[in-house]
């Protein structure tokens, strides 16, 4: 098993969890240079809200997209498009990622704004 593969396979898990919990789902990618969140229906079907680093208005605020401080943003900019689309609670999908760095800090942001999970 190489690292991606090991990964998608954590992943796997933890959406089949949130499958059974017929939860909202809040999805986590990250690259070295961008960070993507989306907010899903819990079949995945449909998108109720999405932000990333490429967004324009996270663009002006940012001199570099693939920190810490980028996931912040990103996790705040998501938190409150949800809380726009009328969604205050979610179940966290981290893709596998482990749960520190970028990862934390987009969920410690997203919590902060009031999204729940």
């Amino acid at each position: 098993m190489n690292k991606q593969s090991s990964r998608l396979r954590r992943a796997k898990r933890t959406r089949l969890k949130i499958r059974d919990l017929e939860a909202t789902r809040l999805t986590v990618y990250k690259t070295p240079r961008h960070m993507y969140a989306q907010v899903t229906t819990p079949d995945g079907a449909k998108t109720l809200a999405c932000a990333s680093t490429l967004d324009k208005e996270l663009r002006k605020k940012l001199k570099t997209t693939g920190n810490v401080d980028a996931a912040k943003e990103v996790g705040a900019l998501i938190a409150k498009r949800a809380l726009e689309a009328g969604i205050t609670a979610v179940a966290f999908d981290r893709a596998g990622f482990a749960y520190h760095g970028r990862i934390k800090a987009l969920a410690d942001a997203a919590r902060e704004v009031g999204l729940k999970f």
